[in-house]
Formats: C-alpha cells, structure tokens, sequence
C-alpha cells in the first residue's frame, strides 16, 4: 500500500494521508550531485514581494538531473532509487560503466539492477532514451524535448506519459496528459515509460502545517478582506465580490490570454488542452 492513511487521532491525522515510498532503497543521496538551493520567498533582487503566498520550508538540496540523456554508448545500472524533496517523482541513480554517476527521473517499473542506455539505436525499454524519429508509434514517453539538444522539458511530473501517436517527415505528433496534441521535431529525444510514484496524487495534505513546512504561505481569499486591502473585499456579511474576480490591484484574473503569439512552440499545437472537468478548450 503506498498511500497510509492513520487513526484519526487529532484534527490533523483525520483528514491527511501520507506516502510511504515503497520504491525507495535509498535515504541519503549521492554527495557528488548535490548543490545548494537558496530560497526566495518569492521576492526579486529588489526584495520586492513578485509572487504571493511564499516564504518558510525546510531546507533542501537541490539534486542534478540528468534531462538531456546525452551519454550514448554507454550502458548504465540502477544502483539506487531515491527520494527528491524537490519534485513529485523519485528519481534513479545511475552508474555508467565508465564510472560517471548521474540522477535521471525514475519511470514506472524501473528497478535496481536494471540496465539502461541512451542513442538512437538502443532498444526501446523502460528507461532508455532515444530520439523520437526511432521510437514506435503507440509507446508512452516521458522527458521530452521541445529543442533538439536542450534537455526534456515536457512530461516530467509524477504519473506523466505522453502518447506518440503519428510520424510525418522530419515531424512526430505527441498526446500530452493535458489532452493537448503538439507536434514535436523528430530529433528531440524522449525516455519510454511512464514517469513513476503514481500515489502522489491521492495524498492528502491533511493541516496547513504540512504546506508550511513546503514553503507556502495561506493564501486568503479577496472577498474574506477589508476593502482597504482588496478591491473584492468588505460587504455586510458573506457577499459575492461585486465585481469581476481581481488581483489586489485590480488587474483581472478571468478570461486574459497568457500565450505568446511569437514563439514558434505555439504553431504546433495541433489541438489545444482541455478541461478535465468541463470538456472546453483551454485558450
């Protein structure tokens, strides 16, 4: 069972659940790979506030992963898997039979002892990484590339899988999670399988504690406010708002496109995201 729920001893434990992790062998990680993380607390350089509702946490470490997948030739083993307080998934770590250790996201079934490697010839198995010009249509993939070369940067969250679904010349077409379908160079590389710790999503925060302890601050509600604080704010008693959701400065928050019409990524969209709930098109 990877999702524990315990007795509903306090208000806290009655309504959390927690991960308990079975794939993980490993609780201390790789030193060689480990960077320092500085915290924010969602200001800039000026110390100007820039995104809301941040602050606090437990220190982390910031673990190097290895997105590109560059190493070809060279097979590797799974030596441990592990934990990222920085992400929803595991990660694996890989030695290279050169002696060159390095952290890739861990796919669903991957175990330790397994072999894995990367090129354009290798044998489409769980973990390998391959361009997508040799990758069978119909198998799910995960890191995918958006540039040739730049590093995987779609389909990368816990339970993540993308769909190749046709191959037309120098071009793939690819079913995200979000339902959207884009068409992706040929050349980028992906990993096959599906990215792993799938109960992440059935877990239950349970207090605000546990988001502290994450590094989110409460978020309070625009319309819970004094007037003099937000524009949604004050009323005799329990009110709607009296006017179109708005940031604390007035700036809408409904119905503003956040796409940018410059960037070619845009163009090959074949079919935008979904709703999951409604069924409508995402814009």
């Amino acid at each position: 069972m990877a999702v524990k729920i315990y007795k509903k001893t306090s208000p806290g434990r009655r309504f959390s659940s927690v991960n308990t992790h079975d794939e993980v062998t490993r609780s201390t990680p790789e030193k060689s790979l480990l960077r320092p993380r500085p915290t924010t607390g969602g200001r800039n350089h000026s110390g100007k506030t820039t995104s809301r509702f941040r602050g606090g946490g437990a220190k982390r470490m910031y673990r190097i992963i290895d997105f590109k997948r560059n190493k070809d030739g060279i097979e590797g083993t799974v030596a441990q898997i592990e934990y990222d307080p920085n992400r929803t998934c595991h990660i694996a770590l890989i030695h290279y039979a050169d002696g060159e250790k390095r952290y890739i996201l861990c796919p669903l079934g991957l175990k330790v002892g397994n072999k894995i490697s990367s090129g354009p010839r290798v044998e489409p198995r769980v973990g390998n990484c391959m361009p997508l010009a040799a990758i069978p249509p119909g198998l799910e993939v995960h890191n995918v590339e958006i540039i040739p070369g730049q590093g995987g940067k779609m389909v990368r969250t816990a339970g993540g899988v993308a769909r190749l679904a046709a191959r037309e010349g120098n071009r793939v077409t690819l079913i995200l999670p979000s339902g959207e379908m884009r068409m992706v160079d040929s050349r980028c590389r992906a990993t096959i399988g599906q990215v792993g710790n799938l109960e992440h999503q059935r877990v239950r925060w349970g207090k605000a504690g546990r988001r502290r302890h994450m590094g989110r601050r409460p978020h309070q509600r625009g319309v819970a406010q004094n007037p003099v604080s937000h524009p949604m704010g004050g009323g005799e008693g329990r009110s709607g708002g009296g006017r179109h959701p708005c940031s604390p400065w007035g700036k809408l928050a409904k119905g503003g496109k956040t796409r940018n019409k410059r960037k070619l990524s845009n163009k090959m969209i074949l079919r935008r995201r979904r709703n999951k709930r409604t069924g409508q098109l995402v814009l």
